[in-house]
């Protein structure tokens, strides 16, 4: 198994980023007023839209952490030189080692007299990664980042709504441990690890506004919930059980 030891590594500071809401509280009860009528609706029936009332809006956030870095290293591989030799050789020295031949049977099944060679190749690996990951450090692409305005102070919002926000985001080495993954993946065939070097340029972490409205069935008494993009203004999860 490949295995890469912790090198030289250097690591820039990780940058918060708190996106603001773009609805206001008028403007996301005018977005419930609009969804409420196709939540409830059942194969044969569809309930009346005085029945549906609205419980709750509640602010949470969604987490993306965006990760630019660099991994170089030099890979070790070990491998085996078959060479053939003529019939009647008994012994071959190379830089001082003696081998001794041995009979080898290629696909035509006609005997060859070979010697094996013992080395270990070296190459140098360099590449740049640009990885984004959810809030359940699941890689993801980079278009499916909402962008929006930024708050002036991030860690007083995160604060005021920590119940709600998505704190959990991957830390140095787990960044570290998963571009390390990628190099052993590339090198399946590698030994060993040397003079590997590791640099983060770039690592953030956004935190999305998302509404989540309540609604109830007055007449049947089952809730569900609506997800709101507080930067889009789209809704998302349509539908959902409260408990989903």
């Amino acid at each position: 198994m490949l295995q890469i030891p912790d090198g030289h590594q250097k690591i820039a500071g990780r940058k918060i980023i708190v996106y603001k809401p773009t609805v206001s509280p008028d403007g996301l009860k005018l977005i419930a007023e609009k969804v409420k009528d196709e939540l409830f609706v059942k194969r044969f029936s569809k309930p009346r839209p005085e029945d549906i009332q609205l419980v709750s809006i509640d602010r949470c956030y969604e987490s993306y952490h965006l990760v630019n870095a660099n991994c170089s290293a030099n890979i070790c591989r070990k491998r085996v030189y078959i060479l053939d030799v003529d019939e009647e050789i008994e012994e071959v020295k190379i830089l001082g080692k003696k081998l001794r031949p041995e009979t080898f049977f290629g696909p035509t099944e006609e005997p060859r007299k070979v010697i094996k060679l013992e080395a270990e190749e070296f190459f140098t690996y360099e590449k740049t990664f640009y990885m984004v990951f959810d809030q359940n450090h699941r890689e993801i692409s980079l278009d499916q980042v909402p962008t929006g305005p930024s708050e002036e102070k991030p860690e007083q919002i995160l604060e005021r709504f920590c119940k709600k926000a998505a704190r959990d985001k991957i830390s140095y080495r787990g960044v570290k441990e998963i571009l390390k993954s990628g190099i052993a993946k590339r090198v399946l065939k590698g030994d060993r690890v040397e003079n590997e070097n590791f640099q983060i340029f770039e690592d953030a972490v956004i935190y999305s506004p998302v509404f989540e409205i309540l609604f109830r069935n007055a007449k049947t008494g089952e809730e569900k919930k609506v997800k709101i993009d507080g930067v889009t203004y789209t809704p998302r999860n349509l539908g959902e059980n409260k408990n989903a």
